[in-house]
């Protein structure tokens, strides 16, 4: 085990960390496929957009090492595949009117005719945009639609598969069989990915536990070093987390010679001891084929006007497999690679039997939870130590 007293080193990481700001945003996510397409908008159809210019806004820092980054990394992806095209980025943007301002400012300045917005608050702001502008495609990261537009859509991945496979990675890692967990809020997808993960670490040994703590905060470096320390004095030595921003946490766990499980983007670089695996996101490809079907006047009518999610079976999410550390043994990866291909034959890492924490059976054997049920989970499964805030 690497792990070593969390002493001066890591307590002058987390000070110099501390100076670390991002905005807050609260999410969630609708179930897997795609809702038809809207009716007539009573603000008019995009037939094609022919403006010279795609904006996305971003609620963070775009080098967070996490989700902002992940969605900036996509944005110059949709730069270098149109190049004819001038993409415009904003960083910390508010989930306030001020989302609603700068989304406005983008299209009167900047000639911007697809518009991403990419995070879950900021989704009333970009609806409004769309109502008033029918001309512009705006496309929201995570929400559901309120109402049919033209000119309107949400999209999603399935974010609890890699999670789930990353949590192989770290039961196979751990020397204490102690796992560590700091998410935000306990939303239905954080509630899932921390089931997912402790059951990927119950499939190398069933008395491995996952210890969650939450923040309340999507990006709060103090709260997120105080809940490190927490978790490290408990003799956990592998830390993953659900939150906007990574760097903090990974750093921390880092210095504290404990192993880390990255989320959102490939924050690597930051462990290059501890580095175990992770999950994150691949949004180039999904955002070129928004905008080239933008462009074509393909959209209105299309699956991306509607509340569009995918997974690995449909071959097509964007949420994937983070690279696997040096400690990670070919027998566990080809464990995670038969998970991995399992999913894309249709499995689910909710099939049961699986009980909560109280030992009561949730998912009767050979039963699988629909995306929906997914979406609307309210348990923590047996495995996982402390309990879901109740506000």
């Amino acid at each position: 085990m690497r792990k070593k007293p969390f002493g001066l080193v890591a307590v002058a990481v987390i000070l110099t960390l501390l100076t670390a700001a991002c905005s807050k945003s609260d999410t969630t996510t609708a179930g897997a496929g795609a809702t038809p397409g809207g009716t007539a908008a009573p603000t008019g159809i995009v037939p094609g957009v022919d403006g010279k210019a795609i904006g996305f806004i971003m609620v963070g820092p775009k080098d967070d090492f996490g989700y902002n980054q992940a969605v900036y990394d996509g944005s110059q992806e949709v730069a270098a595949k149109f190049p004819e095209q001038k993409v415009v980025t904003a960083e910390n943007v508010p989930e306030t009117a001020e989302a609603e301002r700068i989304m406005e400012d983008m299209i009167k300045n900047d000639g911007v005719k697809i518009l991403f917005a990419t995070s879950y608050g900021h989704l009333a702001a970009a609806e409004a945009v769309a109502q008033r502008n029918p001309e512009v495609v705006v496309i929201h990261q995570g929400g559901t639609m309120s109402q049919p537009l033209n000119n309107f859509g949400t999209y999603f991945g399935t974010v609890y598969e890699p999670v789930y496979l990353a949590g192989i990675a770290a039961g196979s890692a751990t020397e204490t069989k102690k796992l560590g967990y700091i998410a935000a809020f306990p939303i239905p997808q954080t509630r899932a990915n921390i089931n997912a993960f402790e059951l990927g670490a119950q499939t190398v040994d069933p008395s491995i536990t996952t210890t969650v703590v939450f923040t309340s905060s999507w990006c709060d470096p103090a709260k997120q070093a105080e809940a490190a320390k927490s978790l490290l004095d408990q003799d956990i030595d592998v830390v993953t987390q659900h939150q906007d921003c990574t760097k903090t946490i990974i750093e921390t766990t880092e210095a504290a010679g404990a192993m880390s499980v990255g989320y959102h983007a490939d924050a690597s670089s930051l462990a290059p001891e501890g580095w175990v695996a992770g999950s994150e996101w691949n949004w180039g490809p999904l955002y070129i084929d928004i905008v080239q079907t933008s462009l074509d006047g393909e959209f209105t009518g299309s699956k991306y006007n509607a509340d569009y999610r995918v997974g690995l079976q449909d071959g097509e999410n964007p949420f994937i497999q983070s690279k696997l550390g040096s400690m990670i043994t070919p027998e566990t990866e080809a464990k995670i690679t038969a998970a991995e291909t399992s999913f894309k034959d249709g499995e689910s890492p909710f099939t049961g039997p699986i009980k909560d924490q109280s030992g009561a059976e949730k998912v009767p054997a050979g039963t699988t939870l629909t995306s929906v049920e997914v979406d609307s989970m309210d348990f923590l499964v047996e495995g996982v130590v402390g309990t879901l805030p109740t506000n």
